[in-house]
């Protein structure tokens, strides 16, 4: 039967690529992926540090298990260009950075020790996507995901494709599709079992084919089965098990039943209307770039539902980790995946890769329930009519399932896909001299797309470089900022014929020197490099449903000379509750609902306090000495959440918090740590620019620095494990308050 083990442990590091290094070991830096290969600071630093190439090697001994077998190595992915050679020979080349690859072993390996050699070049080479342009985001070079070690029998199942014939069907179908491998060209005699299961392992149904390349079973009146969907998302799996003279080999995936649709008249899940919320995402975090491990990808998914409360994700520009996506089908997150580009698009043999890149993500990933839309256009690029009509033409023959999607940000555009996708950045050329457009927060899709008629259609990317904007700017900014996307989430909810929007994006993130703030880092998040939220994450938050979470977050530093005139007014208080009471000092209660005259389409309007709340003479309190003061959240008259602000805030709390207290030791591990300041009241102290610094005991290390700066009050950071078990603490220090440690498990 089928082994599949994870070796990212011991491999050897080198600078370069030469060619002594392909045939023989040599002593490197011993390194564990997932791996960069060279950490960055957080900003300010030099992007062509890693552009150059680097070698991994590793030796892996003859095991009596290989014998008689396929053996192969099988990379989720590397940054880019990879060569692999077996004992010096070439065996696999792959110059994309984000789909995997493969390196066959059979009939390369010595009964002995084997070297494996892997050369990876980060150069931004213009022949591959998505280079050849300028792109508004870091590739990272080093081998950033896992590596397996893959031991089959000579005829092995190679994939799997399930389709949910009927979802919404009280009686459902089920079609398995299996195709095996069979690098060696035997006699393809033997048999093909599926076995669908729910989620307790029970058997829901058995079929049996004979072998062959390509099988297919169809399973049929399948009852008492559930649906796929936000709320509840039911996974099943299939069990594939082929027998063959040569031995037996099993595979199983995971698929859910659901519908999904998007329509001129909106999008639908299950045959019911559903707004689409969402944010874009990178899969990169400070210091070592892409190369994060699936604790760190599961938690990103986890933000996104959880905390951010959205219903999809765009993983922006190119296929992401596979941990990442199996989360988001255990979550209930809606994911549109594309493929690797900006803008920029190439020659003839550069297609032809971006089009091999449409099969590899669609024939990974063809499996994710969460997966709702493909996406087979360049981000952002010109009409290129022959290109995209094969693009679209691959990918509804691999996938016959899903609609495709072309994100685009010129009018008028080439549709050829079957949903319109546009990036609508209106709300802020207005600002543009010259432009006398009245402010609006998005433009009609026919005034987009040109068609005269309705298509499917929904809005991409908004906001990001339009306003972008640090956690500790100031609060009058950081209100537009939230104010901004108020508007358009607004607007997308008032027009049936949008199916949703997605926001630029969930986090700030590394660039090259032609892009952001000058100092490497595009801040277009709702949250900051560490998943520390902005007050626009609330925006998000905000809209859901108040037996989910109630909440209540004030659009403010609480500070009577933060504001250009003074005061905290007006106001917005993003919340999910039927209305608020704001006492200041002792003499000034109010009670105010939801501003639903501005923003009449949103779930959950925000409260805006302003100076027509109050009386002449209440607003002349405000003037005088600075008060204490207390908003609280009602609902259904009923006092659920209050948030108390100090007149004088002093440092008082550091507040170190980590997303896990257990890691794991059998794989490279780590998890975030956010470290703030806060005062007697719990609040955080957003100009407090104490340096905090990091000390551990125990198999675990910080990445990057052992101090940093707090930046709006807070900071973060990851820990990760460094091989074995035990246990393991983190201790900060800052000089304004006392220690605070941190106690972790390695097991």
């Amino acid at each position: 039967m089928r082994t599949t083990t994870q070796i990212n442990s011991n491999w050897s590091f080198h600078e370069g690529a030469e060619k002594a290094l392909i045939e023989a070991f040599a002593a490197g830096r011993d390194v564990t992926l997932p791996h960069t290969a060279v950490e960055t600071p957080f900003n300010y630093f030099d992007e062509t540090a890693y552009q150059r190439a680097f070698t991994y090697q590793k030796r892996i001994a003859w095991q009596p298990a290989f014998e008689g077998k396929e053996v192969a190595l099988v990379f989720d992915g590397a940054m880019a260009d990879s060569v692999v050679y077996v004992n010096g020979e070439t065996v696999a080349a792959h110059p994309d950075g984000y789909t995997p690859f493969e390196a066959r072993l059979t009939d390369l390996l010595n009964k002995g020790d084997n070297l494996v050699t892997v050369t990876i070049n980060g150069a931004e080479n213009p022949a591959i996507p998505p280079f050849g342009g300028q792109i508004d985001y870091l590739t990272y070079a080093g081998i950033y995901r896992d590596v397996w070690l893959r031991v089959t029998a000579p005829v092995y199942v190679s994939n799997v494709k399930v389709e949910t014939l009927d979802a919404l069907a009280e009686r459902k179908s089920v079609s398995v599709r299996v195709l095996t491998a069979n690098p060696q060209k035997l006699p393809l005699e033997g048999t093909v079992k599926v076995t669908l299961k729910d989620a307790t392992g029970s058997v829901l149904a058995t079929s049996t084919a004979e072998l062959a390349a390509d099988v297919k079973l169809v399973f049929t009146d399948l009852e008492g089965l559930s649906l796929w969907d936000l709320d509840t998302p039911v996974l099943y799996t299939a069990e594939v098990e082929t027998t063959h003279a040569s031995g037996s080999d099993s595979h199983a995936v995971r698929f859910g039943f659901r519908t999904a649709e998007f329509t001129p008249e909106g999008f639908r899940l299950n045959g019911r209307p559903l707004k689409i919320r969402g944010l874009n995402r990178h899969q990169a975090w400070p210091y070592v770039g892409y190369a994060m491990g699936r604790r760190a990808q599961e938690r990103d998914a986890e933000l996104l539902k959880r905390k951010l409360k959205v219903n999809l994700v765009r993983t922006s520009h190119y296929p992401q980790s596979t941990w990442f996506l199996d989360r988001c089908d255990e979550l209930g997150l809606l994911v549109f995946e594309e493929i690797p580009g900006w803008q920029h698009v190439g020659d003839e043999a550069w297609q032809a890769q971006a089009i091999a890149n449409v099969r590899a993500m669609v024939t990974r990933d063809w499996n994710h329930p969460s997966i709702i839309l493909w996406g087979v256009r360049i981000n952002e690029s010109r009409d290129v009519h022959d290109f995209y009509i094969e693009t679209n033409r691959l990918a509804h023959e691999l996938d016959s399932t899903r609609q495709t999607g072309g994100v685009r940000y010129i009018t008028e555009s080439e549709f050829l896909e079957d949903v319109y996708t546009m990036n609508d950045f209106i709300l802020g050329n207005e600002e543009l001299p010259g432009n006398n457009r009245p402010r609006t927060a998005l433009r009609s899709q026919t005034e987009i797309t040109g068609l005269g008629r309705n298509v499917p259609y929904m809005v991409t990317e908004f906001n990001g470089h339009m306003h972008p904007t640090k956690r500790w700017d100031q609060e009058q900014r950081q209100a537009q900022h939230v104010t901004r996307y108020l508007e358009i989430l607004n607007a997308a909810y008032g027009d049936p014929n949008i199916s949703g929007c997605i926001g630029w994006c969930m986090f700030d993130y590394n660039t090259h020197k032609d892009f952001g703030s000058g100092d490497r880092i595009c801040h277009h998040g709702v949250m900051d490099m560490f998943r520390e939220p902005k007050f626009a994450a609330w925006v998000y938050t905000s809209q859901c449903d108040p037996s989910d979470e109630v909440v209540m977050q004030p659009v403010t530093f609480y500070a009577r000379g933060e504001r250009n005139i003074g005061g905290i007014l007006p106001l917005i208080v993003l919340t999910n509750c039927d209305e608020v009471e704001i006492r200041y000092g002792s003499q000034v209660v109010k009670r105010v609902k939801p501003d639903r005259e501005t923003y009449p389409h949103l779930p959950h309007a925000p409260v805006v306090i302003d100076h027509r709340v109050f009386t002449p003479d209440e607003l002349g309190l405000w003037g005088m000495q600075w008060e204490a003061a207390t908003i609280t959240g009602f609902i259904d008259g009923k006092e659920v959440k209050s948030i108390h602000y100090a007149d004088d805030p002093l440092p008082t709390t550091l507040e170190v918090e980590a997303d896990d207290l257990e890691l794991s030791a059998t794989a490279k591990d780590a998890t975030r740590v956010i470290v703030r300041a806060l005062d007697q009241k719990g609040n955080i102290l957003p100009f407090l620019d104490d340096t905090v610094s990091f000390s551990v005991t125990g198999p675990i290390k910080v990445i990057g620095p052992s101090s940093q700066v707090l930046k709006g009050g807070s900071v973060g950071l990851w820990v990760e494990t460094t091989g074995g078990a035990g246990a393991a603490t983190l201790t900060v220090t800052s000089p304004r308050f006392a220690a605070t440690t941190v106690s972790l498990t390695v097991a």
